[in-house]
């Protein structure tokens, strides 16, 4: 009997590791944080899917965060939902998010409506290679100043309804240059109005930077809505005004406050993944993969203190 139970508890264990890879990977893995390469990084080189897996895996990296436009190019020229699995096992990686830009906040009904059709849609093909997140920024209404942010959660909630049945949760993130949902508080308030319990924060040193959150709120989020983190660095000039997406270099060549910023979100129960979100037009005229190589042994410096 006691073997029995045994053999039970050991299939129980495998059988939530793979239906919940990132949950796994925090078991196994006793460490503060998780480097990965957000493929907006290397996007400028234009490698396609496939590659951009390649280079990342090539670079050391075992964490990925995809974006919805290329792994879909990838599908519509005949690749398979099994195929990109296969090839994610083969170069020992794991997908911890997609970039996704289904406009589920605008007032528009019909286009909040087709945004949701999106967004289950982009679920499902999610869910087939193991990823387990989406990325839900502010699409559509980043213009629009004094946002109902009231209506934001209810919003927020419908889509959150829908990760119940997709087992993809989509993260609310901050856009620091928006007119709405650029301050830590605003995207607080639609976290914890929509009242679901798998509100997510996608947050980023840069986006906070630029829409002037104070870093002593980070304190005030809670550790379990955040599960995910941007991390990037940012050059004292151009000033916070104008300083823009492609200004964002690799860390430890600007000037932004990582390491503060890094002790304030982690957690204590299971890694964050610090996912590396570089727009630089520099980077992108250089070999991919040097990029992403250089991306990874930053990241490391920075976390090796953090245990």
């Amino acid at each position: 009997m006691l073997n029995r139970r045994q053999t039970l508890a050991t299939l129980a264990a495998a059988s939530a590791a793979a239906v919940l890879p990132q949950q796994s990977l925090a078991m196994t893995k006793p460490v503060a944080f998780i480097p990965c390469l957000n493929m907006s990084t290397i996007r400028g080189q234009k490698l396609g899917f496939v590659k951009e897996l390649q280079t990342a895996s090539q670079a050391g990296f075992e964490v990925v965060e995809i974006w919805m436009d290329s792994y879909q190019e990838y599908l519509q020229k005949g690749g398979t939902t099994a195929q990109a699995r296969q090839i994610l096992k083969d170069l020992g990686l794991s997908v911890a998010q997609a970039i996704g830009f289904a406009q589920w906040v605008v007032d528009d009904e019909s286009a909040r409506q087709a945004a949701f059709e999106q967004l289950k849609r982009e679920m499902g093909i999610l869910a087939e290679i193991g990823c387990k997140q989406i990325a839900a920024p502010p699409v559509g209404a980043q213009n629009i100043p004094n946002f109902d942010l009231k209506k934001a959660a209810e919003r927020y909630r419908a889509i959150l309804d829908l990760s119940d049945q997709t087992g993809v949760v989509p993260h609310l993130e901050l856009w620091g240059f928006s007119k709405s949902f650029s301050r830590l508080s605003e995207v607080m308030y639609v976290a914890t109005e929509s009242g679901h319990p798998s509100a997510r924060l996608l947050l980023d040193v840069y986006h906070l930077y630029k829409g002037g959150s104070s870093l002593d709120s980070l304190a005030l989020v809670g550790k379990p809505a955040i599960e995910l983190f941007h991390i990037n660095d940012y050059p004292a000039s151009p000033p916070r005004d104008t300083i823009d997406d492609a200004d964002r270099v690799h860390v430890g060549d600007g000037v932004a406050p990582v390491a503060r910023i890094l002790q304030a979100i982690r957690r204590n129960d299971r890694p964050i993944v610090l996912s590396l979100e570089l727009f630089n037009k520099t980077y992108y005229a250089q070999d991919a993969l040097q990029v992403a190589k250089t991306g990874l042994a930053r990241i490391k410096s920075q976390i090796a203190d953090f245990k």
